[in-house]
């Protein structure tokens, strides 16, 4: 859409607002009325023309045929489109016989809207338009809204159109909508944050989107194609992809049949979305409402092409039991297979953290992927999403197993990274992902990174956050950039465009955990034993409760009960019900009262001798509790030993077991650890002075780290070169190593830009101060 006539558009329909609605409504409520008068005006329009043969229909039916229910197919053809209006009246018609009566015309208008369609219903449902009308009709602006709307300098409707002066006003497209629509919000909400993620997608983007998954297999296409969207908004992606592989004029002109399908989340986008369905004559019903993460409206079915701009940086946790029960996956949209670090393949978690769920609607995509067992050309998507997708999530999290699960199943083909300030209310950095599963030969285990961040026109005048575009001729060049599959780096008139070409490889690592020894001294002192009085989690409120009610706390502390939730109230201490539970029960308190006497009970068997190998301090409280015959469970002893030991880097080693390792048991160890019987040591299994016989240490978690190693390194060739040098008694934990991947554009793409030399900043610094100085005197007249 021209920028000019978008503005004249978008001025013309905020006019109405501030002329007819402001004292009627609060700014930010605007929306409430203008977004769904200018889709009723969009639709009213188109029926104006055949108004009377809908009409003749409607009698034929009622009186000549005597039908009890109307026949739907007939009306629609009368109408010409797949909706209708059986009312008598046209919001023209409902303008010019308008009297002074506010009620007559409510009730006119009500009559009007009842008249339509069950699909515009719908629409008229989604934007709750009827208790608009009786408000505007109420406080007596009603007949004025309905004035401005019917104007005929304004031209809401498809089709080209003249005003009275004979000046041509452009018809207004499904994206040309989505233009104002995007417009409209922002200004609505100017004074208000707008939700986070959802961000209209520019005109230039779509055909950019559109050119690199339609292009590379024009000569392909089917005769029947289907288009999907799981995040459609107003509909601008499908329509668009639709016109370009349909437009006589372009490269492709399809000659097949084009379906389009979407879900989308906010009711007045969805409205909107379905009533340009409903223009364009495509089938409404294959637009849902609703969370796309939340039901699968689509399951069983599979798409030739998917576009979308999902929302980032957006919570999903509405949708998360929808999704998981606990920590299991309950849809299997969001379960991958993947293999670990030994090739057993096993079921991963798929699913993001909750604060961001834009790459749960990629994974709906591929979920939706057509095989190429029954598709020539499989599925093309692109999706686009912010620098988060690329790199967040730990190896072994949700959003490093998409990324992996995407990259070695030779999914990903290429990503594009977008200029900055190129969205309407966003100025963060975006990429276009490319997926297929029908990749040409010489792209197959390959993928392309384009960086086109530099490629871009600036605006005469910003429109929100956005302040450039991208112009035809960088869109050609990025798909000449594409479809070249070259390292290159050049220049276009000024601007930077770069690509480089990875193995799918290249993006993945193994986390591999660096263990240190536990070392640990250990003292049978009064102040680390009473430390055992009290649960850790609980440790303050259960201290005050102590002081509060003495020995009670372990007769009856539950009869305190609400003294105790009173004090957690005031004190802002936020406890779980676990926990709560915990604090007041009997056990609790007779669990650590008996722990603090066995502390003290050791201690005097074994004295306050402070012990510099842990080793030897467990044997002999080991040899108390045998002869003692005290009665403790292995987690209650490890917490009296926990309680009263400490790290200290000089202490002896804490050795965890020691065992025979021979024969057939020591090949499948080597084995599992591809390594000889001399390296043992790397990995954590230590040699004594006997035959076969091997120490294993305690790991200390807080020593623990961990290394990403490149999946083309050897992790002990790694560890032998990096790790080993630096601290002499550390193992690779190889049990506990994951595969993650992720993909640094800064890094693949960074340009060293040399510092300045010093005596370049001293001469600045000297220019400065002569300006400065000159500038002083000449205010102080001197």
């Amino acid at each position: 859409m021209n920028q000019a006539v978008h503005n004249r558009l978008v001025s013309f329909i905020w006019s109405i607002a501030d002329d007819c609605l402001r004292d009627v409504y609060v700014r930010g409520k605007y929306r409430d009325v203008i977004l769904p008068m200018v889709v009723l005006r969009r639709l009213d329009a188109l029926l104006e023309p055949t108004k009377d043969a809908v009409l003749e229909e409607l009698k034929f039916q009622k009186e000549e045929a005597g039908f009890t229910e109307l026949d739907d197919m007939g009306l629609r053809d009368a109408s010409g489109y797949v909706f209708y209006n059986t009312s008598k009246w046209t919001l023209q018609k409902l303008y010019d016989t308008a009297t002074n009566s506010a009620q007559i015309l409510e009730a006119n208008f009500t009559e009007y809207l009842n008249g339509f369609s069950s699909n515009v219903i719908e629409i008229i449902d989604k934007f709750k338009l009827k208790a608009q009308i009786k408000h505007m009709a109420d406080k007596d602006v009603l007949l004025d809204v309905l004035e401005k709307f019917t104007s005929s300098y304004i031209n809401l409707t498809d089709k080209e159109a003249f005003d009275p002066d004979g000046k041509k006003l452009p018809p207004l497209t499904n994206l040309g909508m989505g233009y104002v629509f995007e417009e409209l919000i922002r200004k609505f909400n100017e004074d208000n944050n707008e939700e986070a993620g959802e961000h209209f997608t520019p005109r230039e983007v779509i055909d950019l989107m559109t050119h690199i998954v339609f292009d590379p297999i024009k000569d392909n296409l089917s005769s029947v194609m289907t288009i999907y969207d799981p995040a459609c908004g107003s509909g601008g992606m499908l329509t668009e992809s639709q016109n370009f592989i349909k437009d006589e004029d372009g490269e492709i002109r399809a000659r097949g049949d084009v379906y389009l399908y979407g879900k989308e989340i906010n009711d007045e986008t969805y409205a909107i979305c379905k009533s340009d369905m409903m223009i364009k004559g495509n089938n409404p019903e294959n637009i849902k409402n609703g969370s796309t993460l939340a039901v699968d409206d689509f399951s069983h079915v599979k798409f030739d092409f998917m576009l979308s701009n999902p929302p980032y940086g957006k919570s999903w946790s509405s949708d998360q039991k929808y999704i998981k029960d606990g920590k299991e996956i309950i849809d299997p949209r969001f379960i991958v297979r993947l293999k670990d670090y030994w090739g057993d393949e096993n079921e991963a978690d798929a699913t993001p953290r909750s604060s961001d769920g834009q790459l749960l609607f990629l994974m709906e995509m591929v979920n939706k992927m057509k095989p190429t067992s029954s598709s020539a050309i499989g599925s093309r998507i692109a999706s686009v999403h912010n620098g988060s997708s690329l790199f967040t999530g730990d190896a072994g999290g949700g959003e490093s197993n998409i990324r992996r699960y995407i990259i070695e199943n030779n999914l990903l083909d290429a990503i594009i990274q977008l200029p900055n300030n190129l969205f309407y209310n966003t100025g963060i950095t975006t990429y276009i992902w490319l997926l297929s599963n029908n990749k040409a030969e010489h792209r197959r285990g390959k993928v392309q990174l384009i960086d086109a961040n530099d490629l871009y026109s600036k605006l005469r005048k910003n429109l929100g956050d956005k302040n450039c575009e991208l112009e035809p001729k960088h869109i050609s060049k990025i798909m000449e950039v594409y479809e070249k599959f070259e390292q290159t780096d050049e220049n276009v008139d000024g601007k930077k465009i770069a690509s480089k070409i990875f193995d799918n490889s290249d993006f993945g690592y193994y986390k591999v955990n660096i263990e240190r020894p536990k070392r640990l001294k250990a003292q049978f002192r009064d102040e680390l034993i009473e430390t055992l009085r009290f649960d850790k989690t609980l440790e303050e409120p259960m201290r005050w409760c102590l002081e509060e009610f003495g020995d009670e706390c372990y007769i009856d502390i539950s009869k305190h009960k609400k003294a105790i939730e009173e004090y957690l109230d005031k004190e802002d201490i936020s406890l779980n019900a676990k926990q709560k539970k915990a604090l007041t029960s009997k056990d609790t308190w007779a669990k650590h009262k008996m722990l603090l006497e066995t502390g003290y009970m050791l201690k005097d068997k074994i004295g306050d001798f402070e012990y510099d190998d842990f080793n030897i301090f467990k044997a002999d409280v080991d040899e108390v509790i045998k002869k003692e015959k005290i009665k403790l469970s292995a987690s209650e002893k490890n917490m009296i030993l926990n309680a009263v030991s400490w790290y200290d880097e000089n202490a002896a080693k804490v050795i965890k077991k020691v065992s025979k390792i021979s024969g057939e048991k020591l090949e499948k160890l080597l084995d599992h650890l591809g390594c000889q019987k001399e390296q043992l040591a790397d990995f954590g299994y230590y040699a004594t002075d006997k035959k076969d016989e091997f120490t294993e240490y305690e790991s200390d978690t807080d020593l623990r780290d961990s290394e990403n190693i490149p999946l083309k390194d050897n992790i002990h060739e790694y560890f032998l070169k990096e790790v080993r040098p630096h601290v002499e008694e550390a193992w690779i934990n190889l049990d506990s190593t994951k595969i993650g991947y992720e993909i640094s554009f800064n890094k693949y793409f960074y340009t060293h830009k040399p510092l300045r030399t010093l005596e370049e900043v001293a001469k600045d610094i000297l220019e400065l101060e002569e300006a400065s100085e000159g500038l002083i005197k000449e205010i102080l007249g001197v």
